[in-house]
């Protein structure tokens, strides 16, 4: 039966799509669109891998007991730790070239999956479910919001060199922690103030995927976006562990 609303519909999600995601856009809105839907498929897969990969070496006990009770799992341990790090070099260098730049993000996705894990595997299981939870709002509410402030013509550029300065102070903070342990109640401190700087990375990061990032700089804008939930999740993490303690 010929149904008189398809039509209309159909026009109204193209015209949606056609509709510019923020004043005075130059470039076309359906490709932006496809690449933002691009980068956000690249990090939900980062994710599900965080997630298999986290599970594993929670789930799996002798994983855990290798890693932190024997000399050589001790390296391995500090290797997984660095791992990502230096793999960001070569990633700076091939990002563009395919498939090397997905072969080199599978690893930095994998090892830093390693570490979370690690984290997790201290944990109880309750405490890893709330972060879960707590981060997922978080993300959904903060990207909403970024995409809705955007096209009302507000600019998150600024936060750049404040978000920047705050992480090198959170940074600061880890080796005092580190050398000087300075109890619960600053390790709660410092959870907060890291989830505070990285909520405002995603939406730093996110204004950047509608505005900025070029076509090109998908695999820096997955990274990005993916290394802010991670660190929102150990942010909180934290909190709820030293909380619980």
């Amino acid at each position: 039966m010929w149904n008189p609303q398809q039509p209309f519909m159909k026009t109204d999600v193209e015209s949606g799509l056609n509709e510019p995601l923020y004043p005075v856009m130059a470039e076309s809105p359906e490709l932006r669109w496809s690449f933002i839907r691009k980068i956000y498929s690249i990090v939900a897969m980062q994710l599900l891998l965080t997630a298999a990969v986290g599970a594993l070496v929670v789930s799996y006990r002798p994983i855990v007991t290798f890693l932190t009770t024997t000399n050589g799992g001790f390296a391995c341990y500090i290797l997984i730790i660095v791992a990502p790090f230096i793999t960001l070099c070569p990633l700076s260098y091939y990002y563009q070239r395919h498939p090397v730049n997905y072969l080199l993000l599978g690893i930095f996705t994998i090892s830093l999956a390693f570490a979370v894990g690690l984290t997790c595997a201290f944990t109880s299981g309750k405490i890893i479910l709330e972060a879960v939870i707590l981060t997922a709002v978080v993300v959904a509410s903060l990207t909403l919001f970024t995409f809705w402030a955007a096209k009302r013509g507000y600019d998150f550029n600024f936060l750049g060199p404040f978000l920047f300065g705050a992480v090198m102070v959170l940074v600061a903070f880890s080796f005092i922690q580190i050398f000087f342990p300075l109890g619960k109640i600053s390790v709660m401190i410092y959870g907060g103030l890291s989830a505070v700087v990285f909520c405002g990375y995603i939406v730093y990061d996110t204004d950047n995927l509608i505005k900025r990032y070029t076509y090109d700089e998908y695999i820096w804008a997955a990274v990005a976006l993916y290394l802010d939930i991670i660190n929102l999740f150990i942010s909180l993490l934290t909190i709820l562990r030293a909380a619980d303690n």
